[in-house]
């Protein structure tokens, strides 16, 4: 059986993607849009835009992110991946769903907001997957210093986008050779796009879909 493609996981994230299409944040509705690109881009400003200004908002892959995301999961053989940005818990279940499908393994996954992180909770349980799961919450600085598993396979990137090199840097003495960093909305981080596309990186790659960096740990 393929755990994506059944019950309860399927339903769960049709439903789950007609949720977050209808959510809004009145608070960022009124943050012109030259603000919240400098909001973006700002290191210190962060905790504020989501801990306030995109705490309602989804802030979901899209469902073809979220197959990729399987896909390579299971192509793989991941048992061990590690996420940054939880928010609702949807990019989680496609990756806890290759795990289970895989044979087992682990998920390490962080959330800043805490409502966020118990939200996403109640939805890893809903798909039957909470037992693959560690959620982590607050700051990914801070959960992702320590307690990491001794070699990750899959890394997917998709918190605040300013902070990619940074939570990179945490994780990369443990990613195996050929392991994968998937990063969404990565043209919002134009310092980890120069990082992983520069010559003697250690990286090779390469734009993937619409603004989706897909990356291979070489030797």
């Amino acid at each position: 059986m393929n755990t994506l493609m059944s019950a309860p996981v399927a339903p769960l994230l049709a439903r789950l993607f007609d949720e977050a299409d209808t959510a809004c944040s009145p608070a960022l509705t009124a943050v012109p849009h030259a603000e919240r690109q400098r909001l973006l881009a700002s290191r210190e400003e962060y905790p504020r835009l989501y801990g306030e200004l995109l705490r309602d908002l989804w802030l979901p892959v899209s469902a073809d992110t979220g197959r990729l995301l399987y896909l390579l999961a299971r192509s793989c053989g991941a048992s061990s991946i590690v996420e940054f940005g939880t928010s609702f818990g949807i990019s989680s279940i496609y990756l806890a769903a290759a795990l289970r499908d895989n044979g087992g393994g682990r998920l390490l996954t962080t959330e800043f907001e805490p409502e966020k992180a118990r939200r996403a909770a109640g939805h890893l349980r809903e798909a039957g997957l909470q037992d693959l799961v560690e959620l982590r919450v607050g700051d990914a600085l801070q959960t992702l210093a320590e307690g990491l598993p001794a070699t990750i396979d899959l890394v997917l990137l998709d918190g605040a986008k300013v902070l990619y090199p940074e939570i990179l840097d945490l994780l990369q003495d443990r990613l195996r050779p050929g392991a994968l960093v998937v990063a969404d909305n990565a043209d919002d981080s134009p310092h980890y796009l120069q990082r992983m596309r520069a010559v003697g990186s250690g990286y090779l790659s390469l734009p993937f879909a619409q603004d989706v960096e897909l990356s291979m740990r070489l030797g």
